[in-house]
């Protein structure tokens, strides 16, 4: 595996309002717009979370979870800095 790090994530298709931050349990929420079909969603959710973390869109892949709500996504980058941007992003209420 790349030098990054791997998060769950709990998804919310078709979301009245896109936003990313809080938990569900012990995965990050994050709520997009676009709905569950022909990856539209997952495609979202990789999008949201490099503009979030700061890293380009390709740097978020989707490890498991494809066809849930529940996600595993890897995102290469600086470790520790993602991680301190990640536990923000998980103690927000949810940030647009």
């Amino acid at each position: 595996m790349a030098e990054g790090v791997a998060v769950w994530i709990h998804v919310t298709p078709r979301a009245r309002v896109e936003t990313l931050g809080g938990v569900h349990g012990d995965a990050l929420r994050v709520a997009v717009r676009s709905p569950p079909v022909d990856g539209a969603a997952n495609a979202a959710v990789a999008s949201a979370l490099a503009a979030a973390l700061g890293v380009p869109r390709e740097s978020v892949t989707l490890a498991a979870g494809s066809r849930g709500r529940r996600k595993r996504v890897h995102i290469r980058g600086d470790p520790v800095a993602l991680e301190t941007r990640l536990r923000g992003l998980a103690s927000a209420a949810g940030v647009r």
